[in-house]
């Protein structure tokens, strides 16, 4: 049976807030803490760096999941390993050597990760799935949180996991973008075992524990 595990993206948060944020996702059973970061170059937006990170490492035990939404992601690795992340991700596009950016990643100790843009199609992992322990697909464009879900990428979810499905280690798949008590079924049904949500989270009309505890219920016996 597979586990779901769940990311609140800290995106959708007081940024006034962050620690308090971080805990109360924590406490309501979030097993991941998702950073966004970028740059204001691959992708328009500009928001947290490795500092970020550094505050809340002494006040979290989450698994820090780190989506470098960067040019050169390859220069900034070491920064985030040792702020505390415990995965980084890196965007296909944004990486000259991918596979030596994925090795880099795993020499620091930390889980590698590669994300897949709405365009970006499954195929480019094939060279890259021994050096891979998850693939996030983004199931919106990125660089904002908020945005509609989609559909489209129901059916590339499922390739990707029929893809890692023969690899001899377990890779994670990640599902990000317009994620909520609706579409999480639909991911994880197509073989998504890791779900970050931000506003579904962060703006849930009763509070953190409950957007939470509503979207665990959401994938209750998909497993």
């Amino acid at each position: 049976m597979r586990t779901i595990r769940i990311a609140p993206s800290l995106l959708s948060a007081n940024f006034g807030r962050l620690a308090q944020a971080a805990k109360e996702a924590e406490e309501a059973g979030a097993e991941y803490l998702h950073f966004d970061v970028m740059d204001g170059r691959f992708v328009p937006n500009i928001t947290m760096g490795p500092a970020a990170l550094q505050a809340l490492r002494p006040v979290s035990s989450a698994f820090f999941d780190v989506h470098l939404m960067i040019v050169e992601p390859e220069r900034y690795l070491e920064d985030f390993r040792r702020a505390g992340a415990d995965g980084i991700t890196v965007h296909v596009e944004a990486c000259t050597h991918l596979q030596r950016t994925l090795a880099h990643i795993r020499s620091l100790g930390a889980k590698a990760g590669v994300a897949l843009n709405p365009a970006t199609p499954p195929e480019v992992l094939e060279y890259v799935l021994e050096d891979l322990d998850l693939v996030l697909v983004m199931t919106v464009n990125p660089g904002f949180g908020g945005q509609e879900f989609l559909p489209t990428m129901l059916p590339k979810i499922e390739q990707v996991h029929q893809l890692v499905t023969h690899v001899a280690h377990p890779i994670a798949i990640e599902v990000d973008g317009g994620i909520d008590v609706h579409t999480a079924p639909q991911t994880v049904a197509r073989g998504a075992n890791v779900l970050v949500a931000g506003t579904a989270i962060y703006h849930h009309p009763e509070g953190v524990s409950a957007g939470v505890r509503a979207l665990r219920r959401s994938v209750e016996g998909l497993r």
